[in-house]
């Protein structure tokens, strides 16, 4: 959860917060981070949570619905079958990141922010990739688990 945390901290910081309205999909959502925890922290934003495994969609509005988020909907699907547009693709460690970018670039139209571990230097050299930025996790998050993790951010426009 504190990662999803570490994300809401990269949009308030450096985006000036979601406003009402936006709209945001979480790519591989597992049982539903980073989404449920940003949808806690921004209610006038709209999420959809998406990912292949069926379970763990299941868990993910499981728990969207007993603490009550009006502002999440799930699909058991692959983003490449998602047809609507976002503002912004959030995702926790879901594949590499030009593969990513690939997949989230024909459905969001403002950027990809990510949450991603360890050496990075491969998945950055792609031209894909120019203008992403990383920002460690432990600017905003004092612990030692962290100190490898980043908030990645390529923007789209």
């Amino acid at each position: 959860m504190q990662h999803s945390l570490a994300i809401a901290h990269f949009v308030d910081d450096e985006l000036g917060g979601w406003s009402a309205g936006t709209r945001v999909v979480d790519v591989g959502c597992g049982g539903g981070f980073p989404g449920i925890p940003l949808a806690i922290m921004y209610p006038e934003v709209q999420f959809l949570l998406v990912d292949r495994i069926g379970k763990k969609v299941k868990v993910a509005q499981a728990v969207a619905d007993a603490i009550g988020l009006k502002n999440v909907t799930t699909r058991h699907a692959g983003i490449e079958e998602v047809k609507e547009r976002f503002d912004y693709a959030v995702s926790r460690a879901v594949m590499n990141l030009p593969d990513l970018l690939k997949l989230v670039r024909r459905c969001t139209d403002r950027g990809l922010i990510c949450l991603k571990g360890g050496d990075l230097a491969d998945e950055l050299k792609p031209a894909i990739c120019r203008g992403t930025r990383l920002e460690p996790v432990t600017r905003w998050l004092a612990d030692a688990y962290f100190e490898e993790k980043f908030v990645v951010y390529t923007p789209f426009k």
